[in-house]
Protein backbone atom coordinates (compact mmCIF):
# COMPACT_ATOMS: atom_id res chain seq x y z
CA UNK A 1 0.00 0.00 0.00
CA UNK A 2 1.22 3.46 -0.61
CA UNK A 3 0.29 6.17 1.90
CA UNK A 4 -0.24 9.27 -0.16
CA UNK A 5 0.65 11.93 3.26
CA UNK A 6 -2.24 14.54 3.55
CA UNK A 7 -0.48 17.73 5.04
CA UNK A 8 -3.07 20.17 3.48
CA UNK A 9 -1.01 21.24 0.62
CA UNK A 10 -2.81 19.94 -2.21
CA UNK A 11 -2.83 17.92 -5.38
CA UNK A 12 -3.75 14.82 -3.62
CA UNK A 13 -6.48 13.50 -5.16
CA UNK A 14 -4.82 13.94 -8.51
CA UNK A 15 -2.10 12.18 -7.99
CA UNK A 16 -4.06 9.39 -6.79
CA UNK A 17 -6.54 9.33 -9.64
CA UNK A 18 -2.97 8.40 -11.47
CA UNK A 19 -2.11 5.79 -9.24
CA UNK A 20 -5.90 4.40 -9.43
CA UNK A 21 -5.15 4.37 -13.35
CA UNK A 22 -1.98 2.37 -12.88
CA UNK A 23 -4.01 -0.24 -10.39
CA UNK A 24 -1.27 0.53 -7.48
CA UNK A 25 -3.14 0.65 -4.06
CA UNK A 26 -2.97 3.95 -2.26
CA UNK A 27 -4.74 5.65 0.50
CA UNK A 28 -4.57 9.72 1.50
CA UNK A 29 -3.46 9.85 4.76
CA UNK A 30 -2.00 11.55 7.80
CA UNK A 31 -2.75 8.43 10.04
CA UNK A 32 0.51 7.60 11.74
CA UNK A 33 -0.24 3.87 12.32
CA UNK A 34 -1.22 3.91 8.37
CA UNK A 35 2.03 5.65 7.52
CA UNK A 36 3.75 2.79 9.38
CA UNK A 37 2.23 -0.37 8.07
CA UNK A 38 2.32 0.86 4.02
CA UNK A 39 5.39 -0.37 1.85
CA UNK A 40 5.48 3.44 -0.09
CA UNK A 41 5.59 7.32 1.12
CA UNK A 42 4.65 9.32 -1.92
CA UNK A 43 4.57 13.23 -0.46
CA UNK A 44 3.05 15.66 -2.86
CA UNK A 45 2.34 19.30 -2.35
CA UNK A 46 1.98 23.15 -3.84
CA UNK A 47 2.11 26.19 -2.35
CA UNK A 48 5.04 27.58 -0.06
CA UNK A 49 8.04 25.31 0.82
CA UNK A 50 7.40 27.45 4.88
CA UNK A 51 3.92 26.51 5.12
CA UNK A 52 4.43 23.01 3.56
CA UNK A 53 7.18 22.57 7.28
CA UNK A 54 4.31 24.12 9.43
CA UNK A 55 1.58 21.75 8.12
CA UNK A 56 4.08 18.84 8.63
CA UNK A 57 4.76 20.04 12.38
CA UNK A 58 1.63 20.57 13.17
CA UNK A 59 0.67 17.14 12.14
CA UNK A 60 3.36 15.55 13.82
CA UNK A 61 4.88 13.78 10.54
CA UNK A 62 8.51 15.27 10.21
CA UNK A 63 10.00 12.72 12.73
CA UNK A 64 7.88 10.04 11.44
CA UNK A 65 8.71 10.54 8.01
CA UNK A 66 11.94 10.79 8.35
CA UNK A 67 11.89 7.12 10.20
CA UNK A 68 9.81 5.83 7.63
CA UNK A 69 12.56 7.14 4.85
CA UNK A 70 15.95 7.84 6.00
CA UNK A 71 16.04 4.67 9.15
CA UNK A 72 13.16 2.02 7.48
CA UNK A 73 14.69 3.24 3.81
CA UNK A 74 11.11 2.79 2.76
CA UNK A 75 10.77 4.01 -0.91
CA UNK A 76 9.82 7.68 -1.35
CA UNK A 77 8.67 9.64 -3.54
CA UNK A 78 8.34 13.21 -3.81
CA UNK A 79 6.10 15.87 -6.30
CA UNK A 80 6.53 19.26 -6.55
CA UNK A 81 6.90 20.96 -3.06
CA UNK A 82 7.32 17.17 -1.82
CA UNK A 83 10.74 17.54 -3.85
CA UNK A 84 11.30 20.79 -2.34
CA UNK A 85 10.68 20.16 1.40
CA UNK A 86 13.34 17.12 1.34
CA UNK A 87 15.88 19.60 0.95
CA UNK A 88 17.73 21.35 4.11
CA UNK A 89 16.27 24.84 3.70
CA UNK A 90 14.06 26.84 1.79
CA UNK A 91 13.16 30.45 1.03
CA UNK A 92 9.72 30.81 0.63
CA UNK A 93 8.73 33.26 1.83
CA UNK A 94 11.24 33.28 4.07
CA UNK A 95 13.84 30.76 5.00
CA UNK A 96 13.47 27.94 7.13
CA UNK A 97 14.82 24.53 7.58
CA UNK A 98 13.15 21.63 5.46
CA UNK A 99 13.68 17.88 6.04
CA UNK A 100 17.49 17.68 5.36
CA UNK A 101 17.15 14.18 3.50
CA UNK A 102 18.98 15.79 0.62
CA UNK A 103 21.63 18.43 0.57
CA UNK A 104 21.15 21.37 -1.12
CA UNK A 105 18.57 24.30 -0.41
CA UNK A 106 15.75 25.89 -2.66
CA UNK A 107 15.92 29.11 -4.02
CA UNK A 108 13.75 31.50 -6.16
CA UNK A 109 14.05 32.17 -9.31
CA UNK A 110 15.99 35.06 -10.21
CA UNK A 111 15.88 35.33 -14.28
CA UNK A 112 14.93 38.79 -16.26
CA UNK A 113 13.49 37.84 -19.71
CA UNK A 114 11.42 34.70 -18.54
CA UNK A 115 8.15 34.35 -17.03
CA UNK A 116 7.85 33.04 -13.03
CA UNK A 117 7.00 30.75 -12.03
CA UNK A 118 7.82 28.67 -14.48
CA UNK A 119 5.08 27.33 -16.00
CA UNK A 120 3.74 24.59 -18.87
CA UNK A 121 5.50 21.66 -20.96
CA UNK A 122 9.51 21.63 -20.92
CA UNK A 123 11.81 18.75 -21.99
CA UNK A 124 14.19 17.27 -19.26
CA UNK A 125 17.98 16.12 -19.76
CA UNK A 126 18.28 12.76 -17.75
CA UNK A 127 21.66 11.90 -16.11
CA UNK A 128 19.91 8.73 -13.55
CA UNK A 129 18.15 6.38 -15.71
CA UNK A 130 16.58 4.28 -13.06
CA UNK A 131 13.19 5.48 -13.36
CA UNK A 132 13.54 7.66 -16.67
CA UNK A 133 14.56 4.74 -18.95
CA UNK A 134 13.39 5.66 -22.74
CA UNK A 135 12.08 9.05 -21.05
CA UNK A 136 15.52 11.43 -22.13
CA UNK A 137 14.33 14.87 -23.75
CA UNK A 138 10.77 13.76 -22.99
CA UNK A 139 8.38 16.91 -21.96
CA UNK A 140 7.05 16.95 -18.11
CA UNK A 141 4.77 19.29 -16.99
CA UNK A 142 6.29 21.95 -14.31
CA UNK A 143 4.98 24.85 -12.50
CA UNK A 144 7.48 26.48 -9.65
CA UNK A 145 8.85 30.00 -8.76
CA UNK A 146 11.50 28.26 -6.73
CA UNK A 147 13.71 25.79 -7.64
CA UNK A 148 16.42 23.27 -6.00
CA UNK A 149 20.05 23.93 -5.81
CA UNK A 150 21.72 20.66 -4.72
CA UNK A 151 25.24 20.57 -2.70
CA UNK A 152 26.15 17.01 -4.87
CA UNK A 153 25.52 16.99 -8.29
CA UNK A 154 25.25 12.82 -8.16
CA UNK A 155 21.97 13.38 -7.06
CA UNK A 156 20.70 15.04 -9.72
CA UNK A 157 18.62 12.61 -11.78
CA UNK A 158 17.44 15.15 -14.31
CA UNK A 159 17.61 18.56 -15.22
CA UNK A 160 15.60 21.11 -17.12
CA UNK A 161 16.55 24.19 -18.71
CA UNK A 162 14.68 27.46 -18.17
CA UNK A 163 16.84 30.36 -18.76
CA UNK A 164 19.06 28.15 -16.41
CA UNK A 165 19.54 24.13 -16.07
CA UNK A 166 17.25 23.40 -13.04
CA UNK A 167 17.36 20.37 -11.28
CA UNK A 168 14.24 18.86 -12.65
CA UNK A 169 14.38 15.35 -10.36
CA UNK A 170 16.64 13.72 -7.67
CA UNK A 171 17.61 10.36 -6.81
CA UNK A 172 20.01 9.31 -3.50
CA UNK A 173 19.01 5.31 -2.37
CA UNK A 174 15.65 4.85 -1.67
CA UNK A 175 14.20 8.80 -2.23
CA UNK A 176 13.19 9.67 -5.79
CA UNK A 177 11.70 12.87 -6.23
CA UNK A 178 10.93 15.33 -9.22
CA UNK A 179 10.00 19.15 -9.68
CA UNK A 180 7.29 18.23 -12.28
CA UNK A 181 3.79 16.54 -12.14
CA UNK A 182 4.03 13.49 -13.53
CA UNK A 183 0.27 12.77 -12.69
CA UNK A 184 -0.26 15.87 -15.09
CA UNK A 185 2.25 14.58 -17.74
CA UNK A 186 0.38 12.79 -19.71
CA UNK A 187 1.98 9.01 -21.12
CA UNK A 188 5.51 10.43 -20.23
CA UNK A 189 4.03 10.97 -16.79
CA UNK A 190 2.75 7.44 -16.25
CA UNK A 191 5.37 5.82 -17.73
CA UNK A 192 7.62 7.30 -14.81
CA UNK A 193 5.31 7.12 -12.45
CA UNK A 194 4.35 3.09 -13.55
CA UNK A 195 8.60 2.35 -13.77
CA UNK A 196 8.98 3.47 -9.86
CA UNK A 197 5.78 1.86 -8.71
CA UNK A 198 7.25 -1.79 -10.63
CA UNK A 199 10.39 -1.13 -8.94
CA UNK A 200 9.21 -0.27 -5.81
CA UNK A 201 5.58 -1.63 -4.83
Amino acid sequence: MVSIIDYGMGNVASVQKALNFLNVKSVITNDHSVIKDSSVILLPGVGSFAQGMENLNERNLVNLLTEEVMIKQKPFLGICLGMQLIMENGHEPYECKGLGWIEGEVQKFELLDLNIPHMGWNNIKVFNKKYFNNLDNSNFYFIHSYHVKTTNYQDVAATVNYGIDVVASVQKGNIFATQFHPEKSQAAGLLLLKTFFDLNA
